[in-house]
């Protein structure tokens, strides 16, 4: 497949979308960008038509649908967005579109996982009306961000007789966003569910806490983000968390809390220090070999599963948790428990000393915790760890599966493969793939590893999960590779993870996107042609276009080529 554009002489006076009849055959190459590419797209033959100056969107009257038609009725007249590439659309001599009516058959569905996100759109070549036809609200949705991306040029107008039959291969396509070693604003986060919204995707996975400190204000717990926030103005209030969801409801991205325990909690200590073991000690002792350290980075830090208190302050951050946050996921972390950090509690050595092991007191925590979380309604999503881990795990039997979802980020495939064997469903956030924060080099100080003799080459840098996660290493990921029918049923889908040692509100979009973008496609229509081979090579053109749609849309995602690449299609690839 090949998706050069050719130039043409543009319609600089019209804003336009794209049309045609409605035959049945596929799109295989359309001169416009829709990103993600939808999955069924009839349009033989590209034509334009006017879009009409008292253009109107109709649809059910819903709580976050008529924001969304109103945003997005605004956006199609307003945008008027040039492209790099002028499409080749001849303008059709028919009345202008005045009109799109979007038909929902079920207005009151929750945004929960699995649901129906489908969508069709046709819009004829007569001058009748176009019509966006959706099971739920979600899905009419991803229905108006695809009209809206079809829209081009000034001031405004549209196109004719297209047909998009749209449903996503995988009901789970997020991000992950760490904001505990870093802060971001409440304004960034809006920011990033917008731009998620715009690429269909649909869970914002949101890691608040960690060692390093604690922002969400909970009430009653207030103490936590009193002591372990990084100063007042670096906190996340009830109505900040509320503003987030709200947002996200409005353009149809959930938002999944992660509070990560009994790990990654040196935060916690400031507020209790009896709860947390090995809190605020230097992470790698002097002199000691890595099985030794104290954490898996700076700062340490766990909670301490015999201590009474930990529950008392779990349940309570728990609770005000599935409060302020009503999705049915609930993501309890469990990644990354370092033994040492246990072991030099005098509590911990004494149930050591009495053949208890690591593992015990895990499961001990889990135990515990579980199912006062799932009592609340609520799934419970943890990181791989707790079933893979090679020291410190949970048995199986402590982990129900229709209970518990398991999130994957080590040893690519290969966990994903032992996660679906052992019969538990999986998100996957494969490092190799999926770390967005990896290639840029240590962050830790005084390391002697750059105490090298200049030109002493240094390899991925430092970085522990280098080299640099490329857009088309990120395309071309299969997340069921390997997997038969039955197991591959039980891959939710995919989110790429921004962990933010070295990232902030300053570098959130670039470090994101267009990367994400590539993921979106991928886990809504596939990373594949209909014979099988990978798609990036074609891609490459409609992601440019849809990275300068985007910077225009006021997201800052980085650029994948020169100008000059764009400009002249096909001239900066390697076979011509």
């Amino acid at each position: 497949m090949d998706y050069r554009k050719p130039s043409f002489s543009f319609f600089s006076f019209f804003t336009i979308i794209l049309c045609s009849n409605i035959p049945q055959i596929s799109a295989v190459e359309y001169p416009i960008n829709v990103w993600p590419k939808p999955t069924t797209f009839f349009w033989p033959n590209p034509q334009a038509i006017l879009l009409a100056g008292n253009f109107t969107i109709s649809a059910p009257e819903h709580r976050y649908l008529t924001p969304a038609v109103d945003r997005y009725l605004r956006q199609v007249l307003m945008e008027h967005h040039l492209p790099l590439v002028n499409p080749p659309l001849n303008l059709k001599s028919a009345p202008p579109l005045t009109a799109l009516v979007i038909t929902v058959a079920d207005v009151n569905s929750p945004l929960t996982h699995g649901v129906n996100e489908s969508y069709s759109l046709a819009v004829p070549s007569s001058g009748e009306n176009a019509i966006l036809t959706a099971q739920t609200e979600w899905g009419a949705m991803r229905g108006l961000e695809t009209f809206s991306q079809l829209v081009y040029s000034s001031p405004s107008s549209v196109a004719c007789g297209l047909y998009i039959s749209d449903v996503p291969l995988f009901m789970h396509r997020g991000i992950m966003l760490d904001t505990s070693r870093n802060y971001y604003g409440v304004k960034d986060l809006l920011r990033l569910v917008k731009a998620m919204s715009m690429n269909k995707l649909n869970v914002f996975h949101w890691h608040i806490t960690d060692s390093h400190s604690f922002p969400v204000v909970l009430p009653s717990e207030p103490e936590l983000a009193r002591k372990g926030a990084y100063g007042e103005s670096m906190k996340y209030t009830a109505a900040d968390v509320r503003n987030v969801v709200e947002f996200g409801m409005e353009y149809g991205v959930r938002v999944v809390p992660e509070i990560d325990m009994p790990a990654h909690t040196g935060s916690w200590a400031e507020a209790y220090p009896e709860i947390v073991t090995c809190a605020n000690m230097f992470w790698w002792p002097a002199e000691s070999d890595w099985p030794n350290r104290l954490a898996a980075e700076p700062g340490t830090g766990q909670l301490n599963p015999l201590h009474p208190k930990t529950y008392q302050v779990v349940k309570n951050v728990v609770h005000d948790v599935a409060t302020m946050f009503p999705d049915e996921l609930y993501h309890a972390g469990a990644d990354e428990v370092v033994p040492n950090c246990w072991k030099v509690d005098p509590s911990i050595q004494n149930f050591l000393s009495k053949n208890g092991t690591l593992s015990q007191i895990l499961e001990i925590f889990v135990n515990t915790t579980l199912p006062y979380i799932t009592s609340l309604n609520r799934t419970v999503v943890f990181w791989e760890d707790v079933l893979l881990d090679a020291e410190i795990k949970v048995s199986p039997s402590l982990l129900p599966p229709e209970n518990v979802i398991l999130q994957t980020w080590n040893n690519g495939p290969n966990n994903t493969k032992k996660i679906v064997d052992s019969g538990y469903r999986v998100i996957v956030s494969s490092s190799d793939f999926y770390y967005l924060d990896c290639g840029h080099g240590d962050f830790v100080g005084n390391n002697s590893k750059y105490n090298q003799p200049p030109g002493t080459p240094q390899g991925d840098g430092d970085s522990w999960c280098g080299p640099f996660k490329t857009w088309q290493t990120i395309y071309n990921y299969d997340i069921t590779y390997g997997l038969n029918e039955a197991e591959s049923k039980l891959v939710l889908g995919g989110e790429v993870a921004l962990w933010s040692e070295q990232a902030d509100s300053t570098v959130m979009d670039p470090r994101i996107w267009p990367r994400a973008s590539a993921m979106a496609e991928a886990l809504w229509s596939g990373n594949r042609d209909e014979t099988g081979k990978s798609r990036y090579a074609e891609a490459t053109d409609r992601l440019n276009e849809w990275r300068y749609r985007r910077v225009t849309r006021g997201i800052y995602a980085e650029p994948i080529q020169p100008l000059w690449c764009v400009k002249n299609p096909g001239m900066c690839n390697t076979v011509h």
